[in-house]
């Protein structure tokens, strides 16, 4: 569910309160000169030069929705879309009846005021928006645009062979983009050092918005994926900047999980997740992904019953893999998990998979077995139709 929605969840960080100000036109020559006395500031807060202007463009809400609409085609084709659904359904992190396709397409179309695109490397702003939130949109997504002239981010952000990985890049660049647009509108705040200002801030992100209903109904699997770029990424670029105060967060030193978002003191170390495969065919496969340690969280969030997703304690994960399989009968998944180490391991089948069980699912049958995965303590977890075939020799 890891869509590049770099206008709308930047919504949710802005300052609640103060109803919006009566929007007037904006004209090209307007946006430029907004683009132009925003650069030295962003350009400070990042920690980076702009080696040259970023194209700008105008565009109505109408442009933009049509825009946007064709990215999420294009980002979450059916077959994709329909492998996701099939996975966290069969997970119990979302329900059968959710439309979900209709679901991005409001949240996508929901309240959006500018965003920046890689692939065109263009800054687009709609006319019409609120100045004050316009101004904030502008700064954020004047970021990317400026990390975009020191790394690929068309290439990062399209690789879908990692899921986990993809959620850990978008974390560092939406977190370095959220506090240097917070920086470059407020200079003299210190958002980075003083934790007072930054609980204030995070209680924000993660309030409910008024005029956002859509976002505000969204299942926690979605909702939590979405906001975790912006609220995970920036408390990881606050350590970075502390820890490593010469470096940037990119190329090399990017993040390779989001294990290592929420406990920087893993990246620190190293500690990187084993690559888990499966080694039989793909026949019948139509999805395969990470989970990843976040998500993790999120299940347990989900199966507990709370709308909050807690991430303070690591969970020992060590890496994982997924596979969805068509079935005459439904789909079928299959999910390996590596760990760090046994305890870790049987305190994910007994706090969460222990729920997991205590909810049937009709027609399915749940197997839930301890096993070496990838040379660590492991578990698989099937959930598939009872009749299914392969129950006899179950993907290893």
């Amino acid at each position: 569910m890891r869509t590049l929605l770099l206008a709308f969840v930047l919504l949710v960080t802005a300052c609640r309160g103060d109803a919006p100000r009566t929007a007037s036109e904006l004209t090209q020559e307007q946006l430029e000169a907004m683009v132009d006395s925003l650069m030295p500031s962003v350009a400070r807060a990042a920690g980076l030069e702009f080696k040259e202007t970023p194209r700008s463009a105008v565009r109505t809400r109408e442009q933009v929705r049509e825009f946007l609409l064709e990215k999420l085609a294009t980002e979450l084709p059916p077959e994709r879309l329909d492998g996701l659904v099939s996975a966290y359904r069969l997970l119990q992190l979302l329900p059968d009846t959710l439309d979900v396709r209709s679901l991005f397409v409001d949240l996508y179309t929901e309240q959006v005021a500018g965003f920046y695109d890689p692939e065109s490397s263009t800054l687009f702003a709609v006319g019409g928006s609120d100045p004050m939130s316009l101004k904030l949109i502008l700064a954020h997504e004047l970021v990317h645009a400026l990390q975009h002239q020191y790394v690929p981010l068309d290439s990062i952000l399209n690789d879908r062979s990692d899921a986990d990985r993809l959620a850990a890049a978008q974390a560092v660049l939406e977190g370095h983009a959220t506090l240097a647009s917070f920086q470059a509108i407020v200079p003299d705040t210190d958002f980075i050092g003083d934790d007072g200002i930054w609980s204030t801030v995070r209680d924000q992100i993660t309030m409910p918005r008024e005029g956002m209903e859509v976002f505000n109904r969204t299942p926690l699997v979605i909702r939590s994926a979405l906001i975790f770029p912006y609220l995970e990424g920036s408390e990881f670029i606050r350590w970075f900047r502390v820890n490593r105060p010469d470096a940037q967060p990119f190329g090399a030193e990017m993040p390779h999980s989001t294990e290592q978002i929420l406990h920087p003191e893993r990246y620190a170390r190293g500690d990187l997740p084993v690559e888990v495969r499966f080694t039989d065919d793909t026949t019948d496969v139509i999805h395969e992904d990470t989970f990843g340690e976040f998500e993790m969280h999120v299940l347990r969030s989900v199966l507990v019953g709370i709308d909050q997703v807690a991430t303070d304690l690591p969970l020992g994960w060590g890496g994982d893999r997924m596979r969805v399989y068509r079935t005459p009968d439904g789909p079928a998944l299959v999910w390996l998990t590596a760990w760090d180490e046994p305890r870790h391991a049987e305190g994910f089948q007994a706090r969460v998979l222990g729920r997991f069980l205590a909810k049937d699912r009709p027609g399915y049958r749940t197997s839930i077995e301890a096993m070496r995965i990838a040379g660590k303590p492991g578990v698989r977890v099937t959930v598939a139709p009872q009749e299914w075939s392969r129950w006899a020799a179950l993907p290893q």
